[in-house]
């Protein structure tokens, strides 16, 4: 696992490319503590900070083929790089290292821009070619491993975090106001955009190739999610299972291949619990698994992640997450991110992370089931808003006036949370209506936060084109199915797997993730939505497949979700801390948000009048950032 950065430079007017590429690269050397690389062949400049995982001796970066033709740098792992090598040396290529980095570059001398195609891993990496005069980059399918870059025409600059990219003195730190718009309302910014209007992101499933000889950059996409609107049931549910156990073993088993130490994070839910059953069936020896809990008994789930870890027979590690050590820590942790993310589940990820590194340098992870399995209270909530739909507008009027007089409760999804995220979304487009849920700030709400000014700047444009050009893209007729197509290409790409990789490379420890093996999400796609949500049970299959081995009352828990109680803390300890990144007079300084309504926002949630959680920390999220990378 490493950190990669790239300079391009098709005028050959820029100097002093190793200088400003080393400071470029080493801005990253929280990914790749291990060694740092480069190589300067015009107009190309490559570097890389590597974290050692496999091949601990070998493994230097950038590196080339025999002749010197080929260059790669690289941020991943491909788990089926094994075979891909035995194939390639009976093809007649010569190997020097046991790592996975040199069967890229051979693979890219094979079978040139459709290697991609035969990758089974999370990866994002450079090749220049100095015969054929171009550079290919590429990132995995589901987005596990980013890749963003600079382009001017004659300038390309690529790197796996935009912090890199800040440190070239082309590179402007100016706002996109539209970007700004969507981050508030999914609480991220949903690629290809990025909150700087200088840097884009290539999206999971692409690739893109630079002709050095100044013909142009082309991008392309060469995987996307394979889901249809009517999967074909041709087996029985118990045979579906059966098949889904069996492919859980394998992806499990290919991401156990490592040099290094590697556990499991545990959180008690079904998909880490899952993962950690099976990995610690092919590790052969005692696996280390990694908790983070909460002092609020409501956030907290030690006691069902110590349950699978006694069922499951590992080695387990807890960490206490509390207030009083994690208060001081906050605004630096989210400093580590150059792009905002309002999930506040980064903390403890965060934490989490740190806490593993001190054992491991490898985890297993269970991200992906909630959004490939319909494993959200969302998806329920979609069937269950269809019955409120129908009612009179008599009737709607008066449970909507009931539950504006609910007591405010800041426990962990409590009922009153749940039924006015419930009435948040009606009137609106399914496929909108789930972002409204998992998101922030609705429109009517940003008309009140943002300023005239910003208003101005996006007149006329749609915080929501990107969810009507994947509405689009997929073909997709049915709600569900079109939801679950966007809640992967949007929520779990540009929330959970950027939450997961930044909080993880901060702490040097590569995470893995399983569920997202390219195959086992095209099985998954294809199934009948009813294996996936079968009434309102969600991640039916799933849990249909675990049922004996694992707990019952583990599978059949209710989905608590990795959140930290933000909605207290604001009223206590925190206090202090939001209220000072909030202060009206900074926020007339800096001329985007109006300070009276989000005052507002504050003494609502203090008075208990209104649970305004997610909307504050999502402007803390944003100040922070602020005050650290676009200044």
């Amino acid at each position: 696992m490493c950190g990669i950065v790239g300079i391009a430079d098709l005028t050959g007017r820029r100097a002093n490319h190793d200088v400003i590429g080393r400071a470029m690269r080493d801005t990253l050397a929280h990914r790749g503590p291990d060694e740092a690389g480069e190589r300067y062949d015009a107009p190309v400049w490559l570097g890389s900070r590597r974290l050692s995982i496999i091949d601990l001796a070998d493994g230097h970066m950038p590196m080339g083929n025999e002749d010197g033709t080929v260059w790669t740098i690289y941020n991943g792992e491909l788990y089926n790089f094994a075979e891909l090598r035995t194939e390639l040396e009976a093809a007649g290529h010569r190997f020097r290292t046991r790592c996975d980095t040199e069967v890229i570059v051979h693979a890219y001398e094979q079978w040139g821009t459709a290697c991609v195609e035969r990758f089974n891993g999370m990866f994002a990496f450079a090749v220049h070619d100095v015969v054929q005069q171009r550079l290919f980059l590429a990132r995995d399918r589901m987005g596990e491993k980013p890749l963003h870059y600079y382009w001017d025409g004659t300038l390309l600059l690529f790197a796996s975090e935009i912090k890199a990219l800040l440190r070239h003195p082309d590179v402007s730190r100016t706002l996109d106001p539209l970007a700004l718009s969507k981050y508030l309302t999914f609480e991220y910014v949903p690629a290809p955009h990025s909150l700087f209007a200088s840097v884009r992101k290539l999206e999971p499933g692409h690739w893109m190739l630079l002709d050095l000889a100044g013909r142009g950059l082309t991008i392309q996409c060469y995987w996307d999610v394979p889901l249809t609107d009517d999967g074909i049931n041709y087996q029985r549910d118990e045979d579906y299972a059966a098949e889904l156990r069996d492919r859980l073993a394998a992806v499990v088993r290919a991401r156990l291949v490592s040099d290094v130490p590697i556990g499991v994070f545990l959180s008690g839910g079904i998909d880490s619990s899952t993962v950690a059953l099976y990995a610690a069936r092919e590790h052969g020896r005692a696996l280390e698994a990694f908790t983070i809990g909460f002092s609020d008994p409501t956030f907290d789930e030690t006691r069902w992640a110590t349950q699978a870890a006694r069922s499951i027979g590992v080695v387990h590690h807890v960490e206490r997450c509390d207030l009083d050590r994690v208060l001081p820590e906050i605004p630096t942790l989210l400093a580590t991110l150059d792009e905002p993310l309002g999930d506040a589940s980064y903390i403890p990820t965060y934490l989490l992370a740190r806490f593993a590194r001190r054992h491991v340098t490898v985890a297993l992870g269970g991200e992906g089931g909630d959004e490939l399995l319909a494993g959200y209270p969302t998806f329920q909530a979609m069937k269950l808003i269809r019955y409120y739909a129908i009612f009179p507008s008599e009737l709607r009027a008066i449970i909507n006036s009931i539950a504006a007089r609910l007591p405010v409760s800041l426990a962990n999804i409590s009922p009153d949370f749940k039924i006015k995220q419930l009435l948040r979304g009606t009137g609106v487009a399914a496929e909108v209506m789930f972002f409204l849920w998992m998101g922030s700030f609705t429109e009517a709400e940003k008309r009140r936060l943002l300023s005239p000014a910003v208003h101005n700047e996006i007149a006329g444009g749609n915080p929501f084109e990107d969810v009507l050009d994947l509405i689009k893209r997929s073909n997709l007729r049915a709600d569900l199915e079109r939801t679950l197509y966007l809640c992967a290409k949007l929520y779990l790409q540009d929330d959970i797997l950027v939450k997961l990789d930044r909080a993880s490379m901060a702490n040097s420890l590569e995470v893995r993730a399983p569920l997202l093996d390219h195959t086992l999400v095209e099985f998954i796609a294809r199934l009948p939505m009813r294996l996936k949500l079968r009434r309102l049970t969600g991640k039916y299959l799933l849990k249909r497949a675990v049922a004996d081995l694992l707990p019952r009352s583990l599978v059949n828990r209710s989905k608590k979700g990795f959140g930290m109680p933000v909605g207290r803390w604001i009223n206590g300890a925190f206090g202090p801390i939001i209220d000072d990144a909030l202060a009206p007079e900074r926020l007339r300084r800096q001329g985007l948000f109006d300070p009276a309504f989000v005052a507002n926002l504050l003494a609502e949630h203090r008075a208990g009048t209104r649970d305004n959680r997610k909307l504050l920390w999502t402007l803390y999220a944003f100040q922070v950032w602020h005050e650290n990378w676009a200044s």
